[in-house]
């Protein structure tokens, strides 16, 4: 991982940000039961991730990747990233084309051929697939059908239900980032790592949460955060600083 990038969808510190363009989509295709009537799915790993040293997080998986990854912030809307290396095109928590056992599997990469695509109306989406992901086939029998009788097929509704829960997931990870920044908490970070190995790294332009300037909140957004659950994400963030020790491990 280096300051040094030129994948557009990634920020200037290195980490996958995934807000220029949805990490690790070539060529999104608006799903069509017409154009896409032949096309299937075929059963497949998670090489397509295993170059990116960080993915989004949404606030409802801060609980269960804050026990696998250190969770920063990065970006212009301060997005959640679980970072998964220290270096930049190397994802540690993939083995051959299987994501570790131990590790929790984030939503990002969970969704993954499918995605939302928003339409001229600002609140209204539609799904979409990566046509250049290596598991679409467009002919022949191999994998589950996306459409039956020009009907969505049950891998398609399923795809529909996830990322609908994605993209409200998504609007309220894009508000905590904001109070976040409105409360001025985030500080911007630069860490420099040394390997086991004696090779190293400098890490730049992530964000994490100032503790003093947290713990200084005003009683009435004290209370405030405590309702709408945003306290205990903090917490999440908080404890998976320790997280950072575990990927120095050869």
């Amino acid at each position: 991982m280096t300051s040094q990038t030129t994948d557009p969808a990634r920020d200037a510190s290195g980490l996958d940000s995934g807000r220029s363009w949805p990490l690790f989509y070539r060529d999104p295709k608006v799903l069509s039961s017409v154009e896409h009537a032949a096309w299937r799915v075929r059963p497949s790993g998670v090489a397509f991730a295993r170059t990116s040293n960080s993915v989004p997080v949404m606030v409802g998986e801060f609980a269960s990747a804050a026990r696998s990854y250190p969770l920063v912030f990065a970006g212009a809307d301060h997005t959640p990233l679980a970072v998964l290396g220290l270096e930049q095109g190397r994802n540690r928590f993939i083995d051959g084309d299987a994501w570790r056992e131990d590790a929790y599997v984030p939503a990002y990469v969970r969704r993954y051929p499918f995605v939302f695509v928003q339409t001229t109306n600002p609140d209204g989406y539609v799904l979409a697939i990566d046509a250049g992901a290596d598991m679409v086939v467009e002919l022949g029998e191999e994998g589950a059908p996306l459409f039956e009788d020009g009907k969505p097929s049950a891998l398609t509704r399923q795809a529909l239900q996830f990322c609908d829960a994605f993209t409200r997931e998504d609007r309220a990870t894009r508000q905590f980032g904001a109070a976040l920044a409105e409360h001025e908490l985030l500080v911007e970070r630069t860490a420099s790592i040394a390997f086991p190995d004696g090779r190293k790294a400098n890490i730049e332009g992530f964000r994490i949460v100032d503790a003093e300037k947290f713990a200084a909140l005003p009683e009435a957004v004290v209370v405030e955060w405590h309702r709408k659950g945003w306290l205990a994400l903090v917490h999440f963030h908080m404890a998976s600083m320790g997280r950072f020790t575990d990927l120095l491990a050869p």
